[in-house]
């Protein structure tokens, strides 16, 4: 069977999509709604949210008291020399 995946922005069209499926003989398959609430994608990859269950509780005697500068961080970590 083919498969086909079709994005929409207005709910009317999920409606008129179920009215066409009666007479076009085809089903409409919703994904799971945590799967669709948890991803993300940005340019291609997929982005998953965290687990809030994690203890990350070390990590703060780790990082406590540094003075971090994001800017900083990118251009001496991820300086890519071309």
């Amino acid at each position: 069977m083919s498969e086909v995946v079709i994005k929409y922005k207005d709910k009317k069209v999920l409606e008129v999509l179920k009215d066409f499926a009666k007479y076009f003989e085809f089903t409409i398959e919703t994904p799971e709604i945590e799967s669709v609430k948890n991803k993300t994608e940005i340019n291609g990859v997929t982005i998953v949210s965290g687990d809030s269950s994690i203890d990350t509780s070390d990590l703060k005697e780790i990082f406590t008291g540094r003075s971090f500068d994001s800017v900083k961080v990118r251009k001496d970590l991820w300086d890519r020399n071309k």
